[in-house]
């Protein structure tokens, strides 16, 4: 079985040696940022997830346009916030974005607040539906006439065109109810959060049943952190280097700085942790102690080249046909998996 298997941009001001203790060389910069995904592209990964926070980092689109003529084969999955901007702009800067990939573009669609506004789940999961509807059209080249509770459009087909005249795929998740709805009838990828194998398992059967009553399928994504080393002992060993130093006030004031911190993922993530042994285990190889100094994506996969390989295979197992891995420091962690795992995957871009 084939997988997608990408690595993470750190362009939210998530790159540490020791987490939560800021280190200026690791800092979120055109710089350092785009070394990641150069370094990425090289190494044969398929694709590099560029995240979006609007309080940290740099714009995920600007960086993507900057890549472009850096990278050969890569394929940036690039994040965008619905209601940062009008529909009809978005769609005209992903489609020319696609155009400067020559068609190596995919979309991760976020649902959460903006600065300045809150809304409560189930408008703002509507707001994410009727985004994702209207992109989708207009980037298949599609007229728009909706009346919708926050998009009252009436446009002709775009000129402008993707490179292959159909939309990227669109990445999306979310672990509350108005989410799983808007993910069953208008994504492509589901992506989910690290948790427990019985966990993931009843989510992706959860979803798929929800995707049929709209005559769809979904395929699956998992974003996860990795740690791997040449001996589990190795890798045990790095996990405490990173945590050496982290104050856990800090670590509360930087899982509170996203304005997704209070989300159903959030918290599952959270439980995760809470439920997981002394050593912060949730299960075999599932490491949650990322999540102290972390606000989203909160657990690691930790071990030796086969113990990794044997996890990611459970998941696949269980029907996931795409990872999104990081790990710390990001650009080191990237060559590491690349060296030990990468190449004994059988692994494809989704089309």
């Amino acid at each position: 079985m084939s997988v997608e298997v990408s690595w993470f941009a750190a362009l939210c001001d998530d790159d540490y040696r020791y987490l939560g203790v800021h280190d200026e060389s690791l800092k979120s910069s055109w710089a350092h940022c785009s070394e990641i995904a150069v370094g990425a592209d090289q190494a044969g990964y398929d694709g590099i997830l560029l995240p979006s926070g609007y309080q940290l980092g740099i714009d995920s689109v600007a960086f993507a346009a900057g890549i472009a003529s850096l990278t050969k084969q890569i394929r940036p999955l690039v994040a965008v916030r619905c209601g940062e901007l009008v529909v009809p702009q978005l769609a005209r800067q992903l489609a020319t974005l696609d155009e400067m990939l020559q068609g190596r573009l995919a979309i991760n669609i976020i649902s959460s607040d903006i600065p300045g506004e809150t809304l409560a789940s189930q408008p703002r999961y509507q707001r994410t539906k009727e985004t994702m509807l209207v992109l989708r059209d207009l980037l298949n080249g599609k007229a728009v006439d909706v009346q919708g509770e926050f998009l009252n459009l009436q446009l002709a087909p775009p000129n402008l065109r993707t490179v292959t005249g159909q939309a990227p795929l669109f990445y999306f998740g979310g672990l509350s109810e108005p989410a799983r709805a808007v993910a069953a009838e208008c994504a492509d990828v589901f992506l989910m959060w690290p948790d427990t194998l019985p966990a993931v398992k009843a989510l992706l059967q959860d979803m798929r049943e929800r995707a049929a009553t709209f005559n769809r399928s979904l395929r699956f994504g998992y974003r996860a952190h990795v740690i791997v080393r040449e001996t589990q002992a190795q890798a045990i060993e790095a996990s405490r280097v990173l945590m050496s130093r982290l104050d856990a006030d800090q670590g509360e004031k930087i899982r509170a700085q996203s304005l997704d911190s209070s989300s159903a993922g959030v918290r599952a993530q959270g439980q995760l942790r809470e439920n997981a042994d002394h050593d912060g285990f949730a299960e075999d190889h599932l490491w949650t102690g990322i999540g102290r100094a972390r606000s989203g994506c909160g657990a690691a996969i930790v071990g030796d080249p086969d113990q990794v390989l044997g996890k990611l295979r459970q998941y696949m197992d269980l029907g996931i046909e795409a990872f999104i891995l990081s790990g710390y420091p990001h650009r080191e962690e990237c060559d590491l998996f690349a060296r030990y795992v990468l190449p004994q995957l059988e692994h494809a871009v989704l089309r």
